[in-house]
């Protein structure tokens, strides 16, 4: 977001699901933020959606960046919610 749009977003996941706005899973859009509960913790995983199901993230810190398809039941059953933070 910082190179995007020069914005300065939260380093945590729980911080950034304060920004923006909700958005339905039904109306996401690419660059909209993800979250997900993958800690026993609500909002605490982030990811970008691309499209098509798809978002990409960082696993873990130090970990190589990827795409995953949001449709797998491990991330359908962690889905915590969508903030569109640019319009």
């Amino acid at each position: 977001f910082k190179q995007a749009y020069g914005m300065d977003l939260p380093h945590n996941a729980r911080a950034q699901s304060a920004y923006g706005r909700p958005v339905a899973a039904a109306q996401l859009e690419a660059g909209d933020l993800v979250f997900f509960n993958t800690l026993n913790e609500p909002f605490s995983h982030v990811g970008i959606y691309l499209g098509d199901n798809r978002f990409i993230h960082a696993p873990k810190a130090g970990a190589v960046v990827r795409t995953e398809n949001m449709k797998l039941a491990y991330w359908r059953t962690r889905f915590d919610g969508a903030r569109r933070i640019i319009d």
